[in-house]
């Protein structure tokens, strides 16, 4: 068992811990994931890891509150327990050589595109953040993305804080300012992750997308997070969660992710009836 030695809201849903697990922090890297289960009957997930520190022996996660296993975890406070943290699994971002990268982050994706940008800025790159919100309420982790990029553009869809535009658009205006970026790395939701790469295609920029959001068991033993990536079949889980975005059929992840939808929104319904009759 793993103890939370912090716990701060980020927004409404979102959620950061800081979890005690030394042995994963001396191996994490940017882009690599664990596996958590909140209680002994828990469902486990997969969660990308936010930050680590090796010193103190912790790592930090970010969740957003959507479903039962979700539910469960933010039912624990700091010095509570969660029942098994496994990891770091998954292969870490390729990272090395790059001078100059775009990252590009979609809500709660920013707490994935945030240790990507930040170990670029330690590797000594120019980084270049843009991080879209729903709104302002919703905006997370602006002070750390804004520590480790040269440039970083916020933009709301509503207007409501930054500019009032997509992702796509504020890239679109950079690399019509003439920066040039060796690469464009995007982590957010899949439709998001789609039009960045039809975007960055027409400018010839590699660009790599994170499939974390569609992983389910991470072991690849589930076959949920299958995709097509240059006509073969992958896994999110063992094979990624990084893909060269040129190559991924987006609309056939999309397809497939519709179908679980009753399904969580049922399991959602069960846990908050369960939490409502426990308190």
């Amino acid at each position: 068992m793993n103890r939370i030695v912090k716990k701060k809201p980020l927004n409404p849903t979102v959620v950061l811990m800081e979890i005690e697990a030394p042995l994963v922090a001396a191996k994490a890297r940017a882009g690599q994931f664990v596996i958590l289960r909140a209680t002994a009957d828990g469902e486990r997930i997969p969660l990308t890891i936010n930050d680590y520190d090796r010193d103190r022996g912790t790592v930090s996660i970010v969740y957003q509150i959507v479903g039962a296993a979700t539910m469960q975890l933010d039912a624990k406070g700091e010095g509570d327990y969660v029942q098994d943290f496994v990891g770091p699994l998954g292969n870490p971002t390729r990272l090395d050589g790059l001078r100059k990268v775009a990252v590009v982050g979609g809500g709660v994706g920013c707490a994935i595109a945030y240790p990507v940008a930040k170990q670029l800025y330690q590797n000594g790159c120019e980084v270049h953040v843009i991080a879209g919100f729903r709104n302002k309420d919703l905006v997370i982790l602006e002070g750390e993305m804004q520590a480790v990029s040269a440039k970083c553009v916020i933009v709301t869809d509503d207007g409501s804080y930054g500019q009032k535009a997509l992702v796509t658009d504020a890239l679109r205006a950079l690399i019509e300012a003439g920066e040039q970026y060796d690469e464009v790395i995007a982590i957010g939701p899949l439709i998001m992750m789609k039009f960045v790469s039809q975007l960055t295609a027409r400018y010839g920029i590699k660009t790599v997308v994170s499939m974390n959001p569609i992983m389910i068991d991470g072991t690849g033993m589930c076959g949920g997070c299958r995709l097509s990536v240059g006509g073969q079949t992958k896994f999110a889980c063992v094979d990624g969660p990084d893909f060269d975005a040129s190559l991924v059929d987006f609309d056939e992840v999309m397809s497939r992710n519709r179908r679980f939808g009753d399904f969580e929104r049922r399991e959602r319904d069960e846990q908050c009836n369960l939490l409502k009759k426990e308190g």
